[in-house]
């Protein structure tokens, strides 16, 4: 058993406790109780608001809590209280542990007869108490064990006991073995666990497995991002500062200001002056300081030791922190908002009471399997695969915490070190082009930049393998000399190639040629009432097994690396080469949705219309995505489908059409695992994988805002307000052409800094600069907005080749 905070007892018991869990959820059957834990009864303690402006307030003798019938609205909402109650300085108050979160914050649950302690004549059957409100400062209900009962504990059970009333509790104590006496579990509140244990109608395991996904997508977006210091932090200190780079800057929330020290190399610290009950999270490029703190600490001190690349001074752009409240909170009602659920159908028209509990027993489910991942991790990379246990909780790990962890040790334990010196690769982009606007005129391809690359580093002027197994820091493969262009490759050129061979493998442009013989479109790119209309599969008719491996290739080393390789392949191939299972229902309809409907439509038919429909001209071929038409039986062509076959048809069409392109995808995941170990895929959902390779296809200004850094800006400065709003007005395929104009890459995540054009300082309205080498734009000053936006626009949809570093003809 490998060494880590558990026991092995407690390992065991949870391995257990996740395998029957697993198999719940497949079979859409009640979760285990243990799962579904709530206690009867829970003391609450009142925790004043340290900020509240009058210290009397703090102090009072006695607090009236308001409680209504049920959990209320968010803020905004009229609803009144039903009653009040009054509990004692020093007092806890007796509740239920059923709890309750909501677009107003997290609610606890009063009984009857706990009601009936503190107020009577109510006339509730339950009552609601608001333990803590959403995003807002505020005295705080906080679950404690009451003096008297622990008290009385000791005293019957011994001063060692510690009582067991957590759902984690509740699950260690029934699926570990342990030896000698153990805690007895408080007893459980049996109407609150049954609301946890009961299976909606109708549910099945994709729609918790579509949960998941939602809960992926939407989590950190709920996140409040509104500045939360004041409730934190008292005060800041800082070792030194610049003159306008004071350490207010640092709780200003603002992307282009920042503290810049002023003092000795080496002697550079902040210190925070915290307010009691906060977790900090230090950001500068987003690094953690401090996560799940348990204890308040009155003081916090972050020296910065030693600075990058040797540097004297140091520069911070924020601090950024969230309450354990806050983080508590993001999982809540006001989550499933309608608009929210439209692109999870399986979602759509469910009690949001019932997707919230649901979402509680998933986010408990990953919890626990997040405490015992490592031990499911095989200790070799040449191992045939994880567990299968850790195969069927897979679509659950898109949620775990602790996954990016172990992927990134997995990747760092089978790197090599890279080449001393790059591959130096001749490419004409000239001809290239040529060969895109008319790929007929050169079948073979030798003048794509596809072939060119491939060529070249199979050459023997560059007689070096390369493995792609390198660090994620060596962050360029090759070095590009664009014939007749100019240009100097400090990483720019590499990144431009790297997009022109995912544009001729996939170009995003319905309208124009496939340049390239690898991929096809797919039959829904010419369905005009498709929502996946720009998707690519592996040419079924295509051969050339060696560069399909090298596709695999390049996807492992865009994962292991930050570089991107865009590639609009719908989730039928992202699963196998993720090693999951496909299947027709849930994953053709990306690639031929009409035929799906007219298989489905087959299926249900009665004789008379089957023989209406179809008559004798229905026979045992299908059409591939290369357009082919293949015989599913021996002289299939010639033998006409009968009505009492129609499924074994429907079978077979299912079978031809799911492993048209097996061969293609078979050889990429031998490239792929010739760069990531197995381990990497067995940890990686198909979601997790394309993201990683191919980035985040939708871009969002938001989104876009948390990559850009602005440098040697004043803070009120005209240009960023002009510039910022310029990109509100962006669609998202503005941005996309924006990124590739600055970076040479079309999605995120990818950094850009931001500096002003010093060349001509006082000119207005110029055309924007770029340098894609350096991830840099540089943002002359505009005479508005709108001359902003205009400018900007034409610059990053007609001025896309990068800069130009020395004469073209030059040797």
């Amino acid at each position: 058993m490998r060494s880590g905070g558990e026991t092995p007892h407690r390992v065991l018991g949870r391995l257990r406790f996740l395998l029957q869990c697993s198999e719940c959820f497949r079979r859409a059957r009640e979760l285990p109780d243990a799962l579904c834990y709530v206690p009867r009864e829970v003391q609450y303690k009142i925790c004043k608001d340290p900020s509240a402006p009058s210290a009397a307030a703090a102090a009072a003798a006695r607090s009236l809590l308001s409680v209504w019938d049920s959990p209320g609205p968010a803020r905004g909402g009229k609803r009144a209280a039903r009653t009040t109650i009054e509990v004692r300085k020093g007092g806890c108050l007796r509740a239920t542990g059923e709890e309750y979160c909501n677009g107003a914050g997290l609610w606890v649950k009063l009984s009857k007869e706990q009601l009936e302690e503190y107020a009577s004549g109510h006339g509730l059957t339950e009552g609601w108490l608001l333990a803590q409100r959403f995003g807002e400062e505020g005295d705080k209900l906080v679950p404690v064990n009451s003096v008297e009962k622990i008290r009385w504990q000791q005293q019957a059970l011994g001063v060692d006991y510690k009582p067991a009333a957590s759902w984690e509790q509740a699950v260690d104590l029934t699926y570990s073995v342990h030896l000698g006496g153990k805690p007895r579990l408080a007893e459980q509140d049996e109407a609150a666990v049954q609301k946890f244990r009961s299976v909606p109608p109708g549910w099945s395991y994709d729609h918790d497995v579509e949960l998941a996904r939602f809960l992926y997508d939407h989590s950190e977006r709920e996140l409040p991002h509104g500045d939360c210091i004041k409730e934190h932090l008292s005060s800041v200190e800082v070792s030194s500062q610049a003159e306008d780079c004071g350490a207010a800057h640092l709780t200003d929330n603002q992307a282009y200001t920042f503290w810049e020290s002023c003092g000795l190399q080496g002697q550079h610290w902040v210190r925070l002056n915290m307010k009691k009950g906060a977790i900090v999270k230090s950001s500068y490029q987003d690094v953690c300081i401090l996560r799940d703190m348990k204890t308040h600490l009155p003081v916090l001190e972050i020296r910065i030791l030693e600075c990058r690349d040797k540097g004297h001074e140091v520069r911070l752009r924020g601090i950024k922190m969230k309450s354990f409240w806050e983080w508590d909170l993001i999982l809540n009602t006001g989550m499933f908002q309608p608009a929210r659920l439209v692109r999870y159908p399986l979602l759509e028209g469910v009690d949001t009471d019932v997707l919230y509990r649901r979402a509680v027993l998933i986010q408990r489910f990953v919890h626990l399997l997040d405490s015992v991942l490592c031990y499911l991790i095989p200790f070799s990379e040449d191992s045939t695969g994880a567990f299968s246990a850790l195969r069927t909780m897979k679509p659950f790990l898109l949620l775990s915490k602790q996954t990016t962890a172990l992927i990134t040790h997995c990747l760092q334990s089978s790197e090599t070190t890279p080449p001393q010196t790059q591959p130096k690769l001749y490419l004409n982009r000239h001809l290239a082009q040529e060969h895109r606007a008319n790929p007929a005129l050169d079948p073979s391809c030798r003048n794509a930049i596809f072939t060119q690359l491939y060529e070249s580093l199979r050459s023997s002027k560059n007689n070096q393998t390369l493995n792609y197994r390198w660090p994620m820091t060596y962050s360029q493969w090759w070095e590009c000399d664009f014939i007749t262009e100019g240009i100097i490759d400090n990483g720019g050129g590499f990144r431009d190639s790297l997009s022109d061979v995912s544009e001729e493998l996939c170009p995003s442009s319905g309208d124009v040629p496939v340049p390239l013989p690898f991929f096809v479109r797919t039959s829904n790119q010419g369905n005009s009432g498709s929502d996946t209309r720009d998707m690519y599969v592996p040419n079924p008719s295509c051969e050339d097994f060696p560069k399909y491996e090298w596709i695999g290739q390049l996807i492992g080393a865009a994962l292991r690396s930050k570089e991107l390789l865009t590639l609009a392949l719908p989730a039928l191939v992202w699963k196998q080469l993720a090693g999951e299972e496909v299947s027709w229902s849930k994953d053709f309809a990306a690639v031929d949705s009409e035929l799906v409907k007219l298989l489905e439509v087959l299926e249900r038919v009665d004789r008379e219309a089957f023989e209406f429909m179809f008559g004798r001209e229905l026979t045992y071929t299908i059409v591939l995505s290369d357009q082919r038409m293949v015989e599913l039986i021996p002289n299939g062509s010639s033998t006409v489908v009968r009505y009492e076959d129609r499924k074994e048809f429907i079978r077979l069409v299912q079978k031809a059409r799911l492993e048209e392109s097996k061969e293609q995808i078979a050889a990429m995941r031998a490239g792929l695992l010739r760069v990531v170990p197995q381990l990497v895929l067995d940890l990686l959902t198909w979601q997790h994988l394309e993201k990683k390779v191919c980035g985040d296809p939708e871009i969002t200004v938001a989104e876009l805002r948390r990559f850009i850094t602005f440098e040697d800006f004043p803070s009120d400065d005209i240009r960023v307000q002009n510039f910022l709003e310029a990109l509100n007005n962006f669609t998202s395929a503005d941005l996309s052409h924006f990124l590739k104009f600055v970076t040479g890459r079309s999605r995120l995540p990818v950094q850009i800094t931001v500096y002003p054009e010093m060349s001509n300082v006082d000119a207005l309205d110029l055309m924007p600069l770029a340098s894609t080498c350096s991830c840099s734009f540089f943002l002359p000053r505009y005479s508005s907005a709108k001359a902003c936006e205009e400018l900007l626009r034409y610059a990053v949809y007609n001025c896309m080749s990068i800069e130009t570093d020395r004469n073209p003809w030059d040797e």
